[in-house]
């Protein structure tokens, strides 16, 4: 397998606006580099003054040098039956394709990023910029913001990654889709529009019909793992009905999770599994017995019941839970339900239990241990706002719980975090509130300790 090893220098830092100043291509054979081509492009604008200073590619240096449609055949050429390979692919293979689009072209090739490749391969380093790696690893780089030194200096580093481990660096090669079995209605340029975020996606067939509906904290990738499918009978049969993909970027996981749910529900897109009622199917609940002691129990979630304390996947998981806060707060192995017995818990043989299973110790004081359980668990009695990311990076996203109910979510510039929290309500969108719904949060919640919640 052979590889083109390839950096440009451009007139801004945008794929879709920015032009090529300067290409520099280095093939190898997996061993050492076996040919070149560099050469200036006359980008057909003013290069801005801030990236003269930092290329030193001025107006006058490409004022005389090829357009990019008279190199394209060369590019074409040097980079046929090879993987296209840089230091953060994604930015100088977008440019190139973007370039080739303009022409007519669709210029695709297998390719790698030796940003990714070396974090996985190489690991330890401070930094994986070009600049500090080449450094660390004693690669000598000349021309620093040209596409000579930047292409031969990753080159050199290439050649490093694939002498340490040839195998696991072919695992980073990333396949194009291939756009001769998709629908023909389905048009793939627009895919290469779609960014890298978080959020839902949605694919109609050529009778405008809703058929899947998905998220994703990457929409692009994901999007291209379907097209890329082939292996599985759903999913070859997937890609042939696809003929129109739409998508809206939520910046929060949790926004894209709740209406992935609630589209899927009120959709039914024949591509999407059913959704599932057990998906959480037990649940921590509790009442204060005839006796005045708090009481737990582990019971199967349904419509019908009420709201349980905490939510789980499993019968397994809840008991297990279960325990761990018998044990931190002390209880009863009785009163919680997972000790079946008319006489004393087998605790209170062992001196673990004060004898609240008897009647021994007082409903007042065994409920002020009890208490601190529930103080815990009330995260659904709360009512606080959740802040997130937004859908840019001037916007914050906000998902509002009141006594435990969602309420509905929106987004504001980035500056209103810090308004009075009375007047974030003005932000959001209502919703109408369902069972399934309030799990999908408590389980949120459970697996992202970290988040800004915002108490009201």
């Amino acid at each position: 397998m052979h590889y083109v090893i390839i950096d440009i220098e451009t007139t801004g830092g945008s794929p879709k606006s920015s032009k090529i100043t300067e290409i520099a291509m280095y093939k190898h054979d997996g061993v050492e580099i076996i040919d070149q081509y560099e050469t200036l492009i006359d980008p057909e604008m003013q290069i801005p003054e801030f990236i003269v200073r930092l290329t030193g590619i001025s107006d006058k240096m490409v004022k005389d040098a090829p357009k990019f449609h008279e190199v394209a055949k060369k590019i074409v050429e040097f980079t046929e039956g090879c993987v296209f390979v840089a230091h953060n692919v994604s930015f100088d293979y977008g440019v190139i394709r973007h370039e080739f689009r303009k022409l007519g072209f669709d210029y695709r090739r297998p390719h790698l990023c030796t940003v990714i490749a070396s974090r996985k391969i190489i690991p330890g380093f401070e930094s994986y910029s070009l600049g500090k790696l080449t450094r660390d690893l004693g690669i000598e780089l000349i021309g620093r913001h040209r596409a000579g030194g930047d292409a031969f200096a990753t080159a050199k580093l290439f050649t490093i990654l694939i002498e340490k481990d040839k195998e696991d660096l072919q695992t980073f090669v990333n396949e194009d889709v291939n756009p001769q079995i998709f629908h023909p209605n389905l048009d793939i340029a627009e895919l290469d529009e779609i960014p890298d975020k978080t959020g839902i996606y949605k694919f109609y067939n050529e009778f405008n019909q809703l058929i899947f509906i998905g998220k994703s904290k990457g929409v692009r990738r994901r999007i291209e793992q379907h097209l890329k499918n082939t292996k599985s009978k759903k999913g070859a049969q997937l890609i042939k009905e696809i003929a129109k993909i739409e998508y809206e970027l939520t910046g929060s996981e949790l926004i894209s999770t709740l209406l992935e749910y609630n589209l899927v529900k009120n959709n039914k897109p024949s591509q999407n599994s059913p959704l599932k009622n057990t998906r959480y199917s037990h649940g921590m609940f509790h009442y204060e017995d005839e006796k005045g002691y708090n009481r737990f129990y582990i019971g199967v979630t349904s419509k019908e019941t009420k709201v349980p304390l905490k939510s789980y996947t499993s019968k397994k998981d809840a008991i297990s839970h279960m325990e761990k806060m018998i044990e931190k707060y002390h209880l009863c192995q009785k009163l919680c339900d997972l000790y079946a017995t008319t006489a004393s818990c087998f605790q209170y043989s062992i001196k673990d239990c004060n004898g609240a299973c008897i009647d021994l110790e007082n409903p007042s004081d065994y409920n002020l241990r009890s208490q601190e359980l529930l103080n815990e668990l009330s995260v659904n009695e709360d009512s606080f706002y959740i802040v997130e990311n937004g859908r840019s990076k001037g916007e914050k996203s906000f998902v509002l719980i009141e006594n435990g109910t969602l309420v509905g979510y929106g987004y504001a510039p980035f500056h209103f975090q810090y308004s009075p929290v009375e007047k974030w309500k003005t932000q959001i969108e209502f919703v109408s509130e369902e069972r399934d719904t309030t799990l999908i949060l408590d389980l949120y919640l459970k697996n992202n300790p970290l988040l800004t919640i915002i108490k009201i």
